[in-house]
């Protein structure tokens, strides 16, 4: 990997980490993180990489957020797993940001089976999922989902909960530990 992702990535890991504990705790990622982190970005790469550096970070946190959103709409994730994945994408741009989402798409599908099997829950998975391809289909129509993510968390057994920024944080460790072994 390119020298000059050495700080976005020690960065972005802290603030995964971080962003990962509060999730698993209190399943929230916090404002006071997020709207700096990005900030922060758009700053770095300013500063960094000129004008082309903070168009690519602003290219990258549009992305991040944008892949996210469609989630949040339909009621599957926190908002503030959104603004992470915005702030991210401000630090690492599209393509790794992508990867990022990814690798954190399958940390958190296997996790996902996991719960299922741990829970015998594969009944009401597959009932959600039919509820949320049927979301999906009609999102145009009916933008948004009236029992989101922050209602689940109230209602329900919070274990059966998956606390997104914790998948963002261990997918971004894969990446960056394979990434490592590689070179």
């Amino acid at each position: 990997m390119d020298q000059s992702y050495d700080v976005p990535l020690l960065v972005v890991l802290l603030a995964s980490v971080i962003a990962g504990v509060t999730d698993v705790w209190k399943f929230k990622v916090h404002n006071i993180l997020t709207l700096p982190l990005l900030l922060a970005g758009y700053t770095y790469w300013g500063i960094v990489g000129g004008a082309s550096g903070l168009g690519e970070s602003i290219v990258g946190s549009l992305f991040g957020f944008t892949i996210l959103v469609i989630f949040y709409v339909m009621g599957g994730m926190g908002a503030g797993d959104v603004k992470l994945m915005a702030a991210i994408g401000a630090w690492l741009g599209l393509p790794l940001t992508f990867l990022v989402f990814l690798a954190s798409a399958l940390t958190m599908g296997v996790y996902a089976l996991v719960l299922i099997v741990r829970y015998g829950t594969f009944r009401e998975t597959w009932v959600k999922l039919q509820i949320v391809w049927h979301r999906f289909a009609t999102i145009g129509r009916h933008l948004g989902a009236e029992d989101g993510i922050e209602c689940e968390v109230k209602q329900v057994d919070r274990r059966r909960l998956i606390p997104f920024a914790a998948m963002v944080a261990i997918g971004l460790l894969a990446l960056v530990s394979w990434a490592w072994l590689a070179h």
